[in-house]
């Protein structure tokens, strides 16, 4: 059972959309053409509704040097104007400048999606929470290597603080 969002403020809403890069895409997600696909709606939705989008990509290890694997999957690429911020652990607030970019533009409600559901998405879920965001995770447009955990975090853990939603869900939201 989803839980729905409680209300989606178009003017303090902001999707975060992270590490939708190609290795890691193509290395993490069960089912990479379908998260791309469904990120790819609540993109398109949040856009046309005029609510922010910000990028977060993951460098280090692997993803150090320039590849075809750092780079962000075309299908979620950045617009012009949309901001992209370089993580260096698995959180997208840790080693950013994101909090500061939110606190600035007045935007407290995070609509999050990324892949890993275990890594990126869990790791910006708490420290967002800390901080005081209101939190959606929209559950179709994360993937995890192991299908068993994203269902136990997207069922079970992430409800406790957040909305957790479909990508049509959030689409009609809006």
């Amino acid at each position: 059972m989803t839980q729905q969002m409680s209300v989606l403020d178009r003017d303090r809403a902001v999707v975060v959309i992270m590490d939708f890069q190609q290795g890691i895409v193509g290395t993490v997600a069960r089912d990479p053409e379908g998260t791309v696909r469904r990120a790819a709606s609540v993109l398109a939705a949040a856009r046309a509704a005029s609510v922010p989008v910000v990028h977060v990509v993951h460098r280090g290890g692997r993803f150090e040097a320039e590849s075809p694997d750092v780079a962000i999957h075309p299908a979620v690429a950045p617009l012009d104007g949309e901001r992209v911020f370089t993580k260096t652990k698995a959180g997208s607030f840790s080693t950013t400048g994101l909090d500061v970019l939110l606190r600035e533009t007045g935007r407290d409600q995070l609509v999050l999606m990324g892949v890993a559901t275990s890594g990126c998405v869990l790791s910006t879920l708490r420290w967002a929470a800390d901080l005081g965001y209101r939190l959606v995770v929209v559950k179709d447009a994360c993937d995890d290597a192991d299908e068993e955990v994203h269902r136990v975090l997207t069922e079970k853990i992430y409800p406790r603080q957040a909305s957790v939603v479909t990508a049509e869900e959030f689409a009609r939201a809006l």
